[in-house]
């Protein structure tokens, strides 16, 4: 991991699998910082603070109304007793036209020979809950290409969806690429699959200003899609589920 804001312009795709099939793939752009560092970056990027692309803290970690950041991060390893990272990044869309909203973003949290042992999927839906899940190996070792890590759903997500079954995470991490599936399964519907792939660049003024051409709306292209997605499966005539309370922790 260099100490320069990496961008990630990527691809997305979504394959949901049983009687009511549908996928898509967009494109999407996100960015990789060290969350407890300053790090070198273009002039078109405001790290807490407005510009035409931007991240701010407090739009992660705990509670999507009031987040805490890394420093959430290290609470929550402090309370589970587990081995404390040497450095945290976080993998997430910034802020385009000081709008914002993320899916899915990742805490990577690194051990003193740089290697991933910890990720933090932070999953916010389209309510305005979250709910986050912790991926690592029991002993902690590195986090390779093509391991697999499990986690319980506990979190609405999806009107379309149940809450029952599971994840299976995978995550390929390098200098210049990162790819991440997850998998979910829940023994009945078929499931859904999701990925996040690309390459990875040094984030400049050139590559923010492509990013706007090509997708000038930032995120609130992706709540758009979001919804168009779920019209289309209740035009196909899948179920709708009502939802529940959310779950009484914020991270599993």
């Amino acid at each position: 991991m260099t100490d320069t804001v990496r961008h990630l312009a990527g691809h997305t795709w979504h394959g949901r699998k049983g009687k009511v099939a549908n996928s898509f793939r967009y494109s999407i752009d996100y960015v990789l910082i060290d969350a407890e560092a300053q790090q070198q970056s273009p002039w078109l990027f405001g790290r807490n603070r407005f510009d035409l692309c931007a991240l701010y803290d407090r739009d992660y970690g705990g509670d999507p109304r009031n987040g805490r950041g890394p420093l959430w991060v290290r609470d929550v390893i402090d309370q589970r007793k587990l081995p404390s990272p040497e450095r945290i990044m976080l993998l997430a869309q910034p802020r385009f036209w000081h709008h914002v909203y993320n899916p899915v973003s990742f805490w990577l949290c690194l051990n003193a020979s740089g290697d991933v042992v910890m990720v933090i999927a932070e999953v916010t839906n389209t309510f305005g809950e979250r709910h986050s899940y912790l991926c690592a190996h029991d002993d902690y070792r590195p986090i390779k290409a093509g391991d697999r890590l499990y986690a319980k759903k506990v979190h609405y997500v999806s009107p379309f969806q149940q809450i029952a079954g599971h994840y299976e995470f995978q995550f390929d991490f390098r200098d210049d690429y990162i790819g991440i599936w997850i998998n979910f399964s829940d023994g009945k519907d078929g499931g859904v699959t999701a990925t996040l792939t690309g390459q990875l660049i040094d984030l400049s003024n050139a590559s923010i200003l492509r990013a706007i051409v090509r997708r000038p709306l930032g995120s609130r292209r992706v709540q758009a899609l979001i919804f168009w997605q779920a019209l289309k499966l209740w035009w196909k005539g899948q179920k709708y589920r009502m939802r529940p309370a959310p779950p009484g922790q914020d991270i599993s």
